[in-house]
C-alpha cells in the first residue's frame, strides 16, 4: 500500500470483519463475556471512534482505552507547578498546544496567559529553544511532556542547546515511559484485559522488543499497530488469532513503521540527557515506580526542576471527575458522572475532555451522547 485511501479501503474492511467474526465464533471465552482488547494509544482511541470502528466489531469484543494520552494522565500537582513557572517573573513558558487548556487546581496554562503570564504555544522544543535565542535577556522553559514518542526530541534540543551555549533555555521535564504503566494496569484489581492493541508512534522509537514481558509473564497477546482503520481491524484480527490459538506473542501489524530493536539514535539521545526518575506520579493511577524521567546532573543547567522554584504540589482530582477510572480502563468516559454535562469541552473537569488524544474529547466528539446514563441513573 502506498497512498492514505487504501488503509481506508471498504472492501478490505468488510474482509478483515468477516475473518473477525470467524475467529470469535472460534473462541470459547466469547460464548460467556466478551473480550477485552485495550488499545494504550489515544491515537488508537481518536481512529476508532472517528471511523465507527466499535460499532462494526461483533458485540464479542470490547475494546478498553488505555492511559496512553501524556496530557491526560499529568496530574494536577504538576500543572500547578507549571503554571507557577509560567507566572515567575521573567519567564516565558513554552508548551504544546494540548497542554495549554488542561486545567489545574486553580487555574490552566490558558487561563495564566489571560491573567498576564508568557505563555507562548509551540509545534515542537526547537520552537522553544529558538525563543530562547531570540530573548537572550528572558529565562525560556519548555513544558516537556510525552511518552517516548516525544522524549528524543527533546533530549536533541537539550544537546542542541549545549552545543550553541544558550543559557536562558531549560526543560520542566514531565516526560514518561510505556512499560511500567502497562505493567501497573495489568497488575491492578479491576481491570480484566485478554489482549492488546499495542502503540505505534512510542514503538517507532523503542521497538517491539521491550513488550516482550506481556507475553511471557503475564500471557496476554499485543498487537503494535498503525493508525488508520485497516491497521486497526487487521490488528484486531491479529490478536484473535493469537487467542484462538492459544498463542501470546508480541506481533508487529506496523511493520512499516516500527523496527524490533527501535530507534537506535533517538533511543542513544534519551539515554544520554534523561536518567529514570524512582518514581512518578500519573492522575488516576498513582505513583509507578520508574515510570518518568528527569535530566541528568550533567545537564542540571538545562533542568528547570533545579534553577527554580517550582512547588511540586501533589493535588487530588476533584470528586466529581472519574479521569482515573477511565485511564486505568476500569469504566468508558460516558459512564462518568460528568461527562458531557459538567465536563465538555468548553468547560472541562479533566485532562481526558482537553487533550486531542484524550477518550473522553473522542467519545464527545464522535460518539453517540444519547446513550450518556442520566443523572442518577446507572452507567
Amino acid at each position: 500500500m502506498k497512498y492514505v485511501d487504501e488503509f481506508r479501503d471498504p472492501d478490505k474492511a468488510r474482509a478483515l470483519l468477516r475473518e473477525i467474526e470467524k475467529s470469535v465464533a472460534r473462541i470459547d471465552t466469547c460464548r460467556h463475556r466478551p473480550l477485552a482488547l485495550m488499545e494504550v494509544c489515544g491515537g488508537h482511541t481518536h481512529t476508532i471512534f472517528k471511523f465507527g470502528i466499535e460499532t462494526m466489531l461483533p458485540d464479542a469484543i470490547e475494546l478498553v482505552h488505555g492511559p496512553g494520552c501524556p496530557v491526560c494522565v499529568l496530574p494536577i500537582g504538576r500543572v500547578d507547578d507549571c503554571v507557577a513557572l509560567a507566572e515567575t517573573p521573567g519567564v516565558i513558558l513554552a508548551t504544546f498546544g494540548d497542554a495549554m487548556r488542561v486545567p489545574g487546581s486553580k487555574k490552566s496554562l490558558m487561563q495564566a496567559r489571560a491573567d498576564g503570564a508568557d505563555v507562548r504555544m509551540v509545534y515542537s522544543p526547537l520552537d522553544a529553544l529558538r525563543l530562547a535565542r531570540d530573548n537572550p535577556d528572558r529565562e525560556v522553559v519548555f513544558f516537556g511532556l510525552g511518552f517516548e514518542t516525544t522524549m528524543p526530541s527533546t533530549a536533541l534540543t537539550v544537546l542542541q542547546a549545549e552545543r550553541e551555549g544558550i543559557g536562558n533555555f531549560s526543560l520542566y521535564c514531565n516526560h514518561i515511559t510505556i512499560i511500567p504503566t502497562i505493567k501497573a494496569i495489568l497488575d491492578s484489581p479491576d481491570v480484566e484485559l485478554d489482549g492488546f492493541i499495542g502503540p505505534g508512534h512510542v514503538s517507532m522509537v523503542i521497538g517491539a522488543r521491550p513488550y516482550r514481558f506481556i507475553a511471557e509473564r503475564y500471557r496476554r497477546p499485543l498487537v503494535i499497530a498503525g493508525f488508520e482503520p485497516l491497521d486497526v481491524l487487521q490488528s484486531v484480527w491479529m490478536v484473535l488469532k493469537q487467542i484462538e490459538q492459544g498463542r501470546c506473542e508480541i506481533e508487529n501489524q506496523y511493520g512499516r513503521i516500527v523496527p524490533d530493536d527501535g530507534n537506535r539514535a533517538a533511543l542513544e539521545a534519551v539515554e544520554r540527557v534523561f536518567e529514570l526518575r524512582e518514581q512518578f506520579e500519573w492522575r488516576g493511577l498513582g505513583s509507578i515506580d520508574r515510570s518518568g524521567v528527569r535530566v541528568r546532573s550533567a545537564y542540571a543547567r538545562y533542568d528547570a526542576e533545579r534553577r527554580f522554584a517550582v512547588p511540586s504540589l501533589r493535588i487530588a482530582d476533584p470528586e466529581a471527575c472519574q479521569c482515573g477510572e477511565v485511564l486505568r480502563g476500569a469504566i468508558k468516559p460516558r459512564h462518568c458522572k460528568v461527562f458531557g454535562t459538567a465536563c465538555t469541552p468548553e468547560t472541562p473537569l479533566g485532562a481526558l475532555m482537553v487533550s486531542s488524544e484524550g477518550a473522553c474529547a473522542a467519545y464527545y466528539r464522535y460518539g453517540d451522547l444519547d446513550r450518556i446514563p442520566a443523572e442518577g441513573a446507572p452507567a
